[in-house]
């Protein structure tokens, strides 16, 4: 029984990669839009500037729907095919890879034609930077660290998470992350308050973004670069990123993509020095494409390790179970 239900997950995933790919995000109710609703309103009932509260709210808003996914995988644990149903679908709406590569291709179109004003507008589709005095090379560099960053983020996280547990696995992570994107930023309202948020999502992320890292050297070949160099970068400059976990997909990229990655981001009023990663020069356009492919075969690879690890899960339970009988 608990080979169906692995392999019913495997499939699902599989399911959702494909919806993802041929659709992108859903355009109409997105599950992680009514998620943020959700989230909002329990932010209103706890919000004190202070860690405790955020605590409490990071996990009303991350356990409720954790439950709900539990209870879901539990009630369909006999019915394959409504299991693979429900799988596909939080799949689907996990995923963004194949909106995000679609941003970043437009972003490159917009910066080939010399449009910096779209260029300038379609940067916040992709990061949080204030991009009204950014020129060509800094919308290119800002783009590429988005898509390395994001395709942990929107694409190996939740899928890792779904190899591991399932349904819950995949809500779950949805869910960390989105409350990370909501709250979990510096600022006056959120610098105490999102902390339980920001450290859940850094805990989240710690697997996958090596993960991440990992496939980028893998698939240097595919944007002319070189596994070792990729190799080289990441070990070398991962750890220089504040973040613990964005550094490390940034520098696999920069190595993957032979760019220099890092130097001033500003959001807002407030402004941050980031150490360079890689060695080569500042990316162009062309490189904010081959970023974008790059992310497209990390996340295939990433699909497939994935759904191979939670089938052959089920195949281990089944054999233990065999040999027990």
């Amino acid at each position: 029984m608990a080979n169906r239900r692995l392999q019913a997950d495997a499939i699902g995933m599989v399911l959702g990669g494909v919806l993802d790919a041929m659709f992108g995000d859903p355009r109409r109710w997105h599950p992680v839009a009514g998620f943020g609703r959700f989230a909002g309103a329990v932010e209103r009932h706890t919000y004190a500037d202070a860690r405790p509260a955020g605590a409490r709210f990071t996990a009303v808003a991350v356990g409720v729907p954790v439950a709900l996914a539990a209870v879901a995988a539990w009630l369909t644990r006999r019915r394959p095919i409504a299991r693979t149903v429900l799988v596909a679908g939080a799949t689907w709406a996990a995923l963004g890879g194949t909106s995000l590569a679609r941003e970043g291709r437009v972003m490159a179109d917009r910066l080939d034609g010399g449009d910096l004003e779209s260029a300038r507008a379609q940067l916040p589709n992709l990061c949080g930077r204030d991009p009204s005095a950014l020129g060509a090379p800094e919308l290119a560099r800002a783009t590429v660290e988005s898509v390395a960053e994001n395709t942990s983020d929107a694409v190996v996280g939740p899928l890792f998470w779904g190899a591991v547990a399932g349904l819950p696995g995949i809500v779950g992570y949805r869910a960390v992350n989105t409350l990370d994107a909501m709250v979990g930023h510096r600022s006056a309202r959120y610098a105490r308050f999102g902390t339980a948020s920001a450290r859940l999502d850094d805990l989240a992320n710690l697997v996958p973004s090596r993960v991440t890292a990992a496939l980028t050297v893998a698939a240097a070949p595919v944007v002319g670069g070189r596994p070792r160099e990729a190799l080289r970068v990441w070990l070398r400059d991962g750890g220089r990123h504040p973040s613990p976990n964005s550094g490390q997909c940034e520098a696999a990229a920069a190595g993957a993509l032979g760019i220099r990655l890092g130097g001033r981001n500003v959001y807002g009023s407030r402004v941050e020095e980031r150490p360079h990663l890689g060695d080569g020069a500042p990316p162009a356009p062309r490189d904010v494409r081959r970023a974008a492919t790059l992310s497209v075969v990390v996340g295939a690879a990433a699909l497939g390790l994935a759904c191979a690890v939670r089938a052959g899960a089920g195949r281990s339970s089944a054999k233990r179970g065999g040999g027990a009988a």
